[in-house]
């Protein structure tokens, strides 16, 4: 199932394992790290990060839209019968 977290950008919805604000100290050195890294993906378009989504081979991306707004996207495609596949 696929995502769509803001601004045109699409991600492969069965392989979140998180969705975190990006607020607390902790996250924000997760962030730093993995751009550091090459591992971060920032698909905020420039805009403000609020959103940072864990993926499952270690790779975190960046939204602009609010991890409740992703989470109910998320539910919603589930609901409606795309069935969550690992």
């Amino acid at each position: 199932m696929m995502v769509n977290i803001g601004y045109g950008n699409i991600i492969n919805g069965n392989r979140i394992v998180a969705i975190i604000s990006p607020d607390a100290a902790p996250i924000k050195r997760l962030v730093q790290s993995a751009r550091d890294e090459g591992t971060a993906i920032d698909a905020t378009c420039g805009r403000k990060t609020k959103s940072v989504i864990c993926m499952e081979n270690g790779s975190i991306v960046l939204s602009a839209l609010l991890p409740e707004t992703i989470a109910n996207r998320v539910n919603n495609d589930i609901s409606k019968g795309e069935e969550y596949e690992s």
